[in-house]
């Protein structure tokens, strides 16, 4: 299975890019991350915001691949524990399909993400910055692969 964080922003900074490339590193190909990375729409003054997400959008709409399951982190999604993570993960694995990731940029998701998501998952009731939201990803996937796999790591 591939799964597939489909992230608006670009230009992380290089300690993301290492904490996120150390847990793609651990993770078999058989549960690989990628990451595609969808440009910020524009921002400033006199910026039309709702332009900026719906491009935003139709960008992330055409990085999902035909059959992927797609889960939208989202503030009003559901709240998943570790292991509850890893429950999911393994129904993911069994239905055969590879799954898509969407994160927003500064203005949540387009509705027309949320729409197409199969499943809202929510990280925390927190505001997080981006950036650590791509580590705290890749390290509870790495973690609910662990368990799936009965390593120690998760302890």
């Amino acid at each position: 299975m591939k799964i597939r964080l489909i992230a608006v922003g670009t230009k992380m900074p290089s300690w993301v890019i290492e904490g996120v490339s150390e847990y793609q590193k651990r993770l078999p190909n058989e549960f690989s991350l990628d990451i595609i990375e969808i440009p910020l729409g524009h921002r400033g003054k006199g910026a039309d915001l709702a332009r900026a997400k719906r491009q935003e959008g139709e960008l992330m709409l055409a990085a999902i691949p035909k059959g992927d399951q797609v889960i939208a982190l989202e503030v009003g999604g559901r709240n998943w524990s570790t292991e509850q993570l890893a429950e999911q993960a393994e129904q993911w694995q069994m239905s055969g399909r590879n799954v898509s990731l969407l994160v927003g940029g500064p203005d949540g998701l387009a509705p027309e993400c949320i729409a197409l998501a199969n499943q809202k998952w929510s990280l925390s009731g927190l505001t997080l910055p981006h950036p650590l939201v791509r580590i705290l990803l890749a390290e509870q996937l790495y973690r609910a692969w662990s368990i799936l796999q009965g390593h120690p790591y998760h302890k």
